[in-house]
């Protein structure tokens, strides 16, 4: 773990995305030396998240809604309805790559398109989105998920010693499945193969409909505090 001091330089506070009656700022880590894969599995474990080449995590000034959640691998246990999403991830096939399939904006141009048309991410713009994911110090990694040859999802997912890290997700919308909780649970099968211990799933914000299927992977923890506690009963 990290033990000196981390220099940080504090956005100014915008409206929240998540809360509109909320206002929002972002601390980002400033110390080049701490921006490598040492640095950010320490400082993942201390609740942080990456975008592109910027470590960063919420410093609100009056609003303590995002907490960082993580699930255990080893302890994982699926509800009655994610086992049936995991007889259907047995019918795909996943394969965890360092590259992007030649066919992957199209894919995501038909998701952003299907699902976030109303938002800062249409109309999809393949450099923006490389520059979010993409990182010059850390082996990034695309869990493509596949029924029948075809490509139905990509599951960015960042590799570090802490675990797997969720950094984003894009799937057919047409497809009958559930494909986002099944990334997740396509993340913790390799997760669990590959003896990782947690996979992090940023953000949790109670409040926000949009975030409430991470709470579903349990067990979980959240950072509050300085700490990982447990609000399972």
């Amino acid at each position: 773990m990290i033990k000196q001091a981390i220099k940080l330089g504090v956005m100014a506070a915008s409206p929240c995305n998540y809360l509109p009656s909320e206002k929002e700022s972002i601390a980002v880590v400033m110390d080049d030396d701490v921006l490598s894969s040492e640095g950010y599995n320490a400082l993942v474990q201390a609740g942080f998240r990456r975008s592109g080449n910027n470590i960063y995590r919420p410093h609100c000034g009056a609003c303590t809604a995002c907490h960082s959640l993580r699930v255990s691998v080893e302890h994982f246990q699926p509800s009655k309805s994610q086992k049936r999403q995991l007889n259907q991830l047995k019918r795909l096939d996943l394969q965890l790559k360092d590259t992007l399939d030649d066919n992957w904006f199209e894919l995501y141009d038909r998701y952003i398109s299907a699902r976030h048309r109303d938002g800062s991410m249409f109309p999809a713009r393949k450099d923006d989105f490389l520059s979010f994911v993409q990182s010059d110090w850390l082996r990034v990694r695309y869990l493509h998920v596949y029924d029948q040859n075809q490509l139905i999802a990509i599951a960015v997912t960042d590799d570090i010693d802490a675990g797997y890290s969720a950094i984003y997700s894009f799937f057919d919308p047409d497809h009958t499945w559930s494909l986002g909780s099944l990334c997740v649970l396509a993340q913790l099968t390799l997760a669990s193969e590959n003896q990782k211990p947690w996979l992090y799933l940023g953000f949790q914000i109670d409040a926000c409909s949009a975030m409430r299927y991470k709470e579903k992977f349990k067990p979980n923890q959240r950072y509050i505090a300085g700490e990982w506690v447990s609000l399972e009963k």
